[in-house]
């Protein structure tokens, strides 16, 4: 496991190709506040385009300490996240949709009838 420091290097490191970059060269599909990773297993490789506030979410961290660990950051790109495709989709849909959640606001009230 990586230590805090080790951490808040990887996501500097990762904020400085982020937030550094030639406009022209990044992918029109990479929104302002986003990010490309890709994530690869044995079988498949599926490229996805994140928002940056998943750094913010502990789980999306932990993908990225293995991916420091399996392949660092040194390299020019996407982030390469050593995940099944699939199970990477499933985790990004969830935090999506706990993200939806929390920015909603409910659309009717309820009042107490006595």
């Amino acid at each position: 496991m990586l230590n805090k420091n080790t951490i808040s290097s990887m996501v500097e490191k990762l904020q400085k190709r982020l937030f550094v970059r030639n406009i022209e060269g990044v992918p029109e599909d990479v929104k302002e506040g986003h990010f490309a990773v890709i994530a690869v297993d044995e079988y498949e490789e599926r490229r996805f385009v994140v928002p940056v506030s998943y750094l913010k979410w502990d789980l999306f961290v932990k993908l990225l300490e293995r991916a420091a660990e399996e392949y660092g950051f040194e390299h020019e790109g996407a982030v390469v996240i050593p995940c099944r495709p699939s199970e990477l989709e499933r985790l990004l849909a969830q935090q999506e949709a706990q993200e939806k959640m929390l920015s909603c606001k409910p659309s009717c009230s309820f009042t107490k009838h006595y």
